[in-house]
């Protein structure tokens, strides 16, 4: 004998704290739809009633929490209804309890394809019908609590990206405030995430050169850039100042060893580029062979990784010296971090360094095109990549552009300047420090001279290079004929310098201003033998350009009878470079 469902109404009294819902209850049976309307009320929550489907459609405006939908009514069936409520409600979850006399398997799948969560089978069960509304109940209020959450993660994330864009511009505009636009540069950044683990730097020297950096730091994203900003900080100023690479290249390991975490660090190619003196100097801490190209692409040199990347040694155990090689104009460089690489195809096949290699032999003869046929061949190579792409071509120029001029001063005397300093460099000071940044801030102080640190950086840069290498370490510029030559030059330089006791070397610069301008005259002297004769300035071949470069930009040069002792003129004019 079923039991009256009214009958039991005083023991599903809700406690005073329950949670009251609104609930929707659709059936045509006018004696249904009482019976269920008081056993809800009963609950204590509140009922909206509907007569058919479309009413019941209808009356979903209100936004009720629950329905209870009669599967079999007129006007619009209790099957289409449920579609209607379900699109209308969007991503709020509404249950939906059909309530159906129907036993039949078919009848009630057909239910739940209609969007029903649950059955109520006639006649009700009222302690059924309170579990399952206070089940649903909770449902709903995790699906609550799961949006809430979700749009708190949307409007953190949304933050975040807002504050990674903002610091993203600033970033870029710290890390790319150099010269990757100039004529001879071509390069790629394809970065796996908003922040670039890898970062790519080029700077002009005062003498017109130029610096380039390549660094790839391990991870991704934000935490692998978060070196990046420091290290270009640090490049820019030193190379703006006139430090040669292995300045540059101390300061930075040790800036990066200071900063950094354990276990972050940075590969890196540096690279200093003299077309003056047709030479590169390429310091290799951890990325893929740098290769360098003639003329017709045909491949002259590759120079391996010979050191521990940036941040990983300690100042002690930190090698800084590059390898130098000749290069000529037309010739390029060309150097590319891991990701290139490592890119893989939807197959899982690492691109490597044969398919790179073999593409570049399929450009003999036509080196202005290796770089965009390597990009498409990465491009076509591999699917989704999986870290951060970076590519760096250098095509050596013969006639470098220079840098843009200062402004030229409007009233020169209120600038000029008239006196004479000297300095002595002993063998402690030249081993451990480059002496030239410091000479050239002392020139700076004249801003008239300002237009012309390019020139002057070149005539103190050759005079000092000269003093040390010539003078104190008495190395022979004829070894410098070939490539093998420099590398035997620079590695003897490096041994020479390092195992120097004694020795000095004399600078004296002198100012005197005139009405047009300014004439300086730069001394310089050391404490070796001197030469027998007055050094011949050459053009030719690799040995004795520096001093053809001095003799080309300067107005005077004189050597003493000993030659130990170099006297050089340069005259400027204000508003000419």
């Amino acid at each position: 004998m079923n039991e009256n469902p009214l009958s039991v109404e005083a023991s599903l009294e809700p406690p005073a704290s329950f949670p009251r819902l609104k609930v929707l209850v659709a059936d045509d049976n006018p004696a249904d739809r009482m019976i269920l309307s008081r056993l809800v009320q009963n609950l204590g929550h509140q009922v909206i009633s509907a007569e058919n489907g479309r009413d019941a459609v209808d009356q979903f405006a209100h936004r009720p929490d629950l329905v209870l939908l009669d599967a079999m009514m007129p006007v619009l069936d209790g099957f289409e209804a449920a579609r209607l409520i379900k699109q209308t409600a969007g991503e709020d979850l509404v249950p939906i309890i059909f309530l159906t006399s129907l036993t039949e398997t078919d009848a009630l799948v057909k239910c739940l394809e209609a969007g029903g969560d649950d059955f109520l089978t006639k006649p009700y069960n009222p302690v059924i019908l309170k579990a399952k509304i206070q089940a649903f109940k909770r449902m709903k209020d995790m699906h609550h609590t799961l949006r809430e959450q979700r749009d708190l993660i949307a409007a953190q994330h949304q933050r975040l990206v807002r504050d990674q864009e903002l610091a993203k511009i600033i970033f870029d505009r710290v890390a790319h405030a150099g010269c990757l636009s100039a004529v001879n540069l071509r390069h790629l950044q394809s970065a796996y995430a908003m922040f670039n683990g890898d970062i790519l730097l080029a700077a002009y020297k005062p003498s017109g050169g130029m610096h380039l950096l390549l660094g790839d730091f391990t991870g991704h994203g934000l935490s692998a850039a978060i070196g990046a900003m420091p290290l270009a900080e640090v490049f820019y100023a030193m190379s703006a100042r006139g430090f040669n690479l292995r300045d540059i290249v101390t300061e930075l390991n040790g800036k990066l060893a200071q900063i950094l975490p354990v276990g972050i660090f940075c590969c890196a190619v540096l690279v200093e580029v003299n077309p003056g003196k047709g030479l590169v100097e390429v310091w290799n801490g951890g990325l893929p062979e740098v290769i360098i190209l003639g003329r017709e692409a045909e491949l002259l040199h590759r120079i391996p990784s010979t050191h521990l990347p940036l941040g990983v040694a300690s100042a002690d155990r930190f090698d800084p010296n590059p390898v130098v090689l000749p290069m000529a104009a037309g010739e390029r460089l060309m150097c590319w971090t891991d990701g290139v690489l490592e890119s893989r195809s939807e197959s899982g096949e690492q691109f490597g360094e044969q398919r790179l290699l073999q593409l570049i032999q399929d450009h003999r003869n036509r080196p202005g095109q290796i770089f965009d046929g390597l990009l498409q061949a990465i491009e076509a190579f591999h699917g989704r990549p999986e870290d951060d792409l970076s590519l760096l071509e250098m095509v050596m120029l013969e006639n470098p552009p220079q840098r843009p001029l200062a402004r030229p001063l409007v009233n020169h005397h209120q600038f000029a300047q008239d006196w004479q300093l000297g300095y002595v460099f002993r063998a402690t000071s030249i081993r451990q420090h480059n002496p030239l940044p410091f000479l050239l801030e002392v020139l700076m102080e004249i801003v008239g001279l300002r237009p012309h640190a390019g020139r002057l950086f070149t005539i103190l840069s050759e005079l000092y290079s000269n003093a040390l290498e010539h003078g104190l370490l008495g190395l022979d510029s004829a070894l410098k004929s070939d490539s093998a030559g420099f590398t035997q030059y620079y590695a003897e330089r490096n041994r020479r310098l390092s195992a120097m006791a004694d020795g000095w070397i004399r600078i004296t610069l002198d100012h005197t201003p005139t009405s047009v301008g300014g004439i300086l005259k730069i001394e310089m002297e050391d404490s070796g033998p001197g030469f027998s004769h007055q050094p011949e300035a050459s053009v030719e071949g690799y040995a004795g350009r520096g001093l053809a470069l001095v003799s080309a930009l300067a107005d005077d040069v004189t050597f003493n009878r000993r030659g130990n002792q170099v006297t050089v003129r340069f005259a400027w004019a204000l508003g000419h470079d």
